[in-house]
C-alpha cells in the first residue's frame, strides 16, 4: 500500500524528468543492512528519494527514468519461496510497478544493460550521492567510479531537481507530518509523566521509544540526558537526580516515512528553580521570536541571527554577557552558549535531504555557509519558501570544556562575563524545539497541539 495515489508519483516523476531534461536517471533504493550476521538485520529504512518518486518500501529495488523517451522501469528481483517461508508473501515487482504507474519492470541484471546502452550512446547517467557502502559498490560495478569519487561524480542537475521538488511540501505531505507530530506529542508528554528522581535515563528513553515504535519507528536515536550541555547526549544508566534538568530530543518516523523532531527540557523534581527558569525563559523567548519573523522571502540565517540576538540580550540581563548586543552576535560571542544552528529542514528525513549535500539543500548562490564557530553548524541559510518545513530549536548550554578553552584564550572577553559563567558550569543545558511550516504569510507549528513548552505548562503536565 503506497502512501499517496498513483497519480501523485506519476506527477512527481514527470516533473523530475522535465527538470533534468536529458539522460538516464537512476535512483537506488536501499538494501537490508546486517546487524552482526547476514540474517540479523537492522530495521529496514528505504531511501527517502526512492520513496518520494517510486513509493515502494521493499529492499533491493532501483528506479530508472529515461528523460528523452519517458520510459520508466522498476528494477528488482522477485522474492523466491525461501524468502516467503521466512518473511511471508510480497507483491511482485510488476504489481508494485503497476501500483505507482510504472510500465516496465526487469530483474536486477537488466540494470547494467540499461546503463551500458545509455553510456554507449554518450548519454549522461544521473545518480544521487550514495551514503551506503553496498550502493557505492553497485555504482562502481555499473559506472566504474571508485566510491571515494562518487560524491563528486553525482549529478548536480539531479540533486538540484530533487531538492527543488522535495523542499516545498504539498498539502498531502503536511498531513503526514501532522500525523508524525501527533506521535511526537505523545512521546514527549510520556517523558514528562515518567521523569522522577531515581528512575534511570534509559528507563524513560525506553518509554519514549515505545510510543514511537507503536506507530512506526524512532526518526533518530533518542537523545535523553541530564547532561543537556552535550548536544547529542545518549541515554545512560544514570539515575535522575532532583534539582537537575533533563533534555529529551526525539521524534517518530511513521509508516509513510514522514517524521517529527521535538525537544523539551524538564526539571527532574517537577519544578524549575529560579535560576533554571531564567535560562529556560531566555531560550523560550528566542524560540518564540523565530516564529514571529519566519516567512517566505526571509533568509533562514537571518532568523537564526535574530534568535541569537534575543539570547544575547537576555543573557546580558542575567549578567552572563555584556557589551553591545549586535557587536557580540556579529563576533560570534553568543556561540559559547549556543554552538549550533537554529534548525534544519524536515520531511521524509529528520534532517531532510541532508544526504544530497547540505551545501545544496540549505544554501545557494545568494547565501553561503558561514565559517564562524557556531553559525558554521547552521544547516540551512537560504531564503524560505512557502511549503518549507523547518525545525525551530534554540538552546543555551554551559559546556565546561568549551568555557575553559575560550577563557584560557581570552576569546570575546569584552562580551562574556567569565566569572559569572563559571558559576553555571554545573547547569547543563536547555533546548526547545518544534517543527514549523512556512505559510503564505508567515509560519505555523506542525501538530494540532503544541507539546507543553511554557514553565507553567511543563510543570502542570509533569504533575499529572
Amino acid at each position: 500500500m503506497t502512501t499517496f495515489s498513483k497519480q501523485t508519483y506519476e506527477s512527481r516523476r514527470a516533473v523530475l524528468r522535465q527538470r533534468v531534461g536529458e539522460g538516464l536517471i537512476v535512483i537506488f533504493g536501499n538494501n537490508e543492512v546486517p546487524y552482526n550476521y547476514p540474517a540479523n538485520t537492522y530495521n529496514f529504512c528505504q531511501d527517502s528519494s526512492f520513496v518520494y518518486y517510486f513509493a515502494q518500501k521493499r529492499d533491493g529495488l532501483v528506479g530508472v527514468i529515461d528523460c528523452e523517451s519517458g520510459d520508466e522501469w522498476l528494477i528488482g528481483n522477485d522474492i523466491d519461496i525461501d524468502d516467503i517461508v521466512w518473511m511471508g508473501e510480497t507483491p511482485s515487482v510488476a504489481d508494485m510497478a503497476a501500483e505507482i504507474g510504472v510500465a516496465r519492470t526487469a530483474p536486477m541484471a537488466r540494470l547494467a544493460e540499461l546503463v551500458n546502452e545509455a553510456r554507449a550512446k554518450g548519454r549522461t547517467v544521473h545518480f544521487l550521492p550514495p551514503y551506503r557502502h553496498d550502493i557505492q559498490i553497485q555504482i562502481m560495478d555499473l559506472l566504474g567510479i571508485h566510491p571515494s569519487k562518487q560524491k563528486e561524480a553525482a549529478s548536480l542537475k539531479l540533486i538540484h531537481a530533487v531538492i527543488d521538488q522535495r523542499a516545498c511540501k504539498t498539502a498531502e505531505e503536511v498531513a503526514e507530518l501532522e500525523k508524525a507530530a501527533k506521535v511526537g506529542y505523545e512521546m514527549h508528554t510520556t517523558a514528562m509523566h515518567k521523569i522522577r528522581e531515581g528512575v534511570s535515563e534509559l528507563e524513560v528513553a525506553a518509554e519514549v521509544n515505545r510510543v514511537a515504535c507503536a506507530h512506526g519507528y524512532i526518526s533518530f536515536p533518542t537523545i535523553f540526558s541530564m547532561h543537556g550541555e552535550i548536544l547529542h547526549g545518549i541515554p545512560r544508566d544514570n539515575k535522575l537526580e532532583a534539582g537537575r534538568l533533563v533534555i529529551c530530543d526525539s521524534g517518530c518516523e511513521i509508516g509513510s516515512h514522514y517524521t517529527s523532531d521535538n525537544t523539551r527540557t524538564m526539571p527532574v523534581s517537577g519544578k524549575f528553580t529560579q535560576r533554571q527558569k531564567d535560562i529556560y525563559n531566555t531560550v523560550l523567548a528566542a524560540h518564540g521570536h523565530a516564529l514571529t519573523i519566519a516567512r517566505p522571502g526571509v533568509k533562514w540565517i537571518d532568523v537564526h541571527l535574530a534568535a541569537c540576538r534575543v539570547l544575547t540580550e537576555r543573557l546580558k540581563e542575567l549578567g552572563l554577557m555584556c557589551g553591545d548586543v549586535d557587536e557580540a552576535v556579529a563576533a560570534g560571542a553568543h556561540a559559547l552558549f549556543m554552538p549550533h544552528g537554529l534548525g534544519h529542514m524536515m520531511g521524509l528525513d529528520v534532517h531532510d535531504m541532508e544526504a544530497l549535500g547540505q551545501i545544496y539543500v540549505g544554501y545557494d548562490d545568494e547565501v553561503r555557509p558561514s565559517t564562524q564557530f557556531g553559525t558554521a553548524f547552521l544547516r540551512c541559510g537560504r531564503r524560505l519558501q512557502e511549503g518549507f518545513v523547518m525545525s525551530d530549536e534554540p538552546g543555551i548550554y554551559f559546556i565546561p570544556q568549551l568555557i575553559d578553552e575560550w577563557r584560557a584564550k581570552g576569546l570575546h572577553k569584552e562580551f562574556i562575563n567569565y566569572d559569572k559563567v563559571e558559576t553555571y558550569k554545573d547547569f547543563g543545558g536547555i533546548r526547545l524545539e518544534d517543527d514549523i511550516l512556512i505559510t503564505a504569510d508567515g509560519c505555523r507549528l506542525i501538530g494540532e497541539r503544541q507539546i507543553p513548552i511554557t514553565v507553567e505548562d511543563v510543570e502542570a503536565e509533569m504533575a499529572r
